[in-house]
């Protein structure tokens, strides 16, 4: 079953139950996955409808960060839509997974004690296989602590 459907099931929950700010946050996301397989032509992959999933998270989390701090009324419904989203947001891979991912890549590209100078090429070869799964940030952070 797509995350268009399980969306779609979880949102008639909310109607049924007579919940409007979930209700409403569901709607929102179920637009947004509805809108990028209309602009594909073609059903979403998992990894993209999982992308989709932490882009509308990133932008809510952006939008709670950026609001003023005198208009709760903003920061309280971008709260509450975040919760919503998390839900069905793929679990992110942990820090030691993450450093699994860079062993692997430094044994393939033939880098025993990384430096500076290589992190562009580890990243390059680095970011594919992790994207979706890891926040680009984590990863950046985790490769920079096991440089030498």
């Amino acid at each position: 079953m797509s995350k268009i459907d399980v969306v779609r099931a979880a949102m008639v929950e909310a109607m049924k139950a007579k919940d409007k700010a979930r209700k409403d946050s569901l709607s929102m996301l179920l637009s947004a996955l509805k809108n990028a397989q209309i602009d594909k032509r073609e059903p979403l992959t998992e990894a993209e409808e999982n992308a989709i999933v932490k882009k509308e998270i990133k932008q809510t989390q952006e939008t709670y960060d950026l609001a003023p701090a005198d208009r709760t009324d903003i920061k309280e419904e971008a709260a509450a839509r975040l919760a919503v989203y998390k839900e069905f947001a793929p679990e992110d891979m942990s820090v030691e997974q993450i450093k699994e991912v860079i062993a692997q890549v430094l044994g393939e590209l033939g880098i025993p004690e990384p430096t500076a100078k290589d992190k562009g090429a580890i990243m390059k070869v680095l970011m594919p296989r992790v994207k979706g799964k890891a926040d680009g940030k984590v990863v950046n952070e985790t490769l920079a602590g096991m440089l030498k």
